[in-house]
């Protein structure tokens, strides 16, 4: 991949959320909310002097964020600010 976030900014690809509720009941793509957690794929200078690194699974809040597509994939584009933690 060829992205590099610049500044305070990480690349995040948001968890998958299964299909399927604990009861066996599927849930359609329209009604599923959106991930509170991800791994983080890659870090700005600055977001990396706050303490997130590459690998990383970060919390953050349901509306953060801005979405982009790359390579056909999913990722979220977080200010570190918008990171509530570290999941180990």
């Amino acid at each position: 991949m060829a992205f590099k976030p610049l500044k305070d900014r990480v690349l995040v690809e948001p968890e998958e959320q299964s299909n399927q509720t604990a009861s066996g009941l599927y849930i359609p793509d329209t009604a599923k909310e959106k991930p509170l957690q991800g791994k983080v794929i890659a870090v700005g200078p600055i977001a990396k002097e706050d303490g997130i690194d590459v690998g990383d699974t970060v919390v953050f809040a349901s509306f953060s964020g801005m979405e982009i597509n790359i390579e056909g994939k999913e990722y979220l584009i977080l200010l570190s600010k918008e990171v509530l933690g570290l999941i180990n």
